[in-house]
């Protein structure tokens, strides 16, 4: 009776693929993009110079570039967004070198760069870090003080933002750094209702090297003959022995419904195909990790492969401009045993609309951090978004003698000097 149904969900498949190739040939002047609109509107292709002016602190190296000198996988992992967010704005045209006429002000911060053998970053002097680096801006310019950060802004791209653990439970337990209250966080970590995310952050892309995945493009009229793609841990034995922690148990499950399941090619190898691979299947799974976010939806994103979430209350990169709920398949982490009716059940037209948002150039411009920067890039849209909060209201700037952060608040550890 499985293999029967099996057979027959192949058979819709095989049509789908049919009917999605007969599309495409039949209709070729039809326009296979359509416009991106979010909650603020068709916000993508805005231009972010004239509508704001950055002021740059310039600390000391060993906040940033010589932490950079002393371990250059910093620059291809996950978490580089803070190293390409510096450069970008050094040489951008919304920075100003008069702080007077500043409407952000930006502190220049590696906190992730710290890793370890494996590659993977390591949290724990971060708190120490950013205190330092605040106590030095707020002790050389009046800038911080006026506003105790509320016209800064952070870029904090840990799996938990300013949290700063990479387990779940750790970082609710710590919560945002005391001094980081009142700032904009720009981060990669977004899910609604959580410690970790505050009211006004910023969620962006996780940092993928552009130049790689522009090497493993194939042609686009290339069929998408895989229904499900995955490649990734399903547990996490090391960190996980007893399981049911890793993912909330959602990869788990993933595995154990659907390894034998022909319409799904899911796997632990990453082979040499990866990128090739994605751009031949139709839905590419992103389900949450230790971390509910990670870089695959940028890569399904990029090759075209419609983002499957399954992250509860996850928020998505630059959410109020991208309608990712049109865009991609949002799947709840109990419903994963379901997957298989939740994907055979989306009709062709969905599917072939989520395609066509999907082939957008600012859709995937919007995804990266190329070197060097173009319009609509992710550092542009990190700039919209700040824009957009212009300009601040008086709740921004403190009153004469107005104090509002402890500054002896959070774990003892956190203040002790770096």
């Amino acid at each position: 009776m499985r293999n029967w149904r099996w057979g027959l969900i192949g058979i819709v498949f095989l049509a789908f693929v049919i009917r999605t190739e007969a599309w495409k040939f039949s209709k070729a002047q039809h326009e296979h993009t359509e416009r991106i609109s979010g909650s603020a509107g068709d916000v993508l292709e805005d231009d972010p110079v004239g509508r704001l002016k950055v002021f740059v602190y310039e600390l000391p190296s060993k906040y940033n570039k010589k932490i950079l000198q002393k371990d250059p996988r910093c620059l291809t992992h996950m978490f580089a967004a803070e190293i390409y967010m510096h450069r970008f704005l050094l040489s951008s045209p919304v920075r100003t070198l008069n702080p007077e006429e500043a409407d952000w002000f930006y502190t220049p911060v590696y906190t992730t760069c710290d890793l370890t053998p494996n590659g993977l970053p390591l949290p724990f002097k971060s708190p120490r870090m950013m205190r330092s680096a605040i106590q030095l801006i707020s002790s050389n310019w009046p800038y911080w003080n006026r506003t105790e950060g509320a016209d800064h802004f952070f870029i904090v791209p840990h799996d938990f933002g300013a949290c700063f653990h990479y387990q779940e439970e750790k970082a609710i337990e710590r919560g945002i750094l005391p001094l980081l209250q009142r700032a904009t966080l720009v981060q990669t970590f977004g899910q609604r209702n959580h410690v970790c995310l505050k009211d006004g952050s910023i969620t962006i892309p996780p940092y993928a090297p552009p130049q790689k995945m522009q090497a493993h493009l194939i042609p686009p009229n290339t069929p998408r003959s895989i229904f499900v793609y995955f490649r990734g841990l399903f547990y996490d034995v090391g960190n996980d022995p007893e399981g049911g922690y890793y993912a909330r148990g959602a990869r788990a499950s993933v595995w154990e419904n659907f390894k034998d399941n022909p319409l799904f090619d899911i796997s632990t190898e990453h082979p040499t195909t990866y990128y090739e691979d994605m751009q031949r299947a139709i839905f590419c799974l992103c389900p949450l990790g230790w971390a509910p976010w990670s870089p695959r939806l940028v890569e399904a994103v990029i090759f075209g492969c419609i983002p499957v979430i399954i992250a509860d209350d996850i928020v998505l990169p630059f959410a109020d401009a991208i309608p990712w709920e049109e865009i991609g398949v949002f799947v709840a982490e109990k419903d994963v045993p379901k997957l298989d009716t939740i994907l055979t059940s989306i009709p062709t037209e969905v599917i072939l609309r989520k395609q066509r948002l999907l082939a957008n150039p600012s859709m995937k411009q919007a995804m990266l951090f190329p070197q060097p920067a173009q319009s609509r890039d992710a550092f542009h849209q990190i700039l919209n978004g700040l824009a957009r909060k212009l300009p601040h209201d008086r709740s921004t700037f403190l009153k004469p003698g107005e104090k509002i952060l402890n500054w002896t608040a959070g774990p003892v550890g956190d203040l002790k000097p770096w």
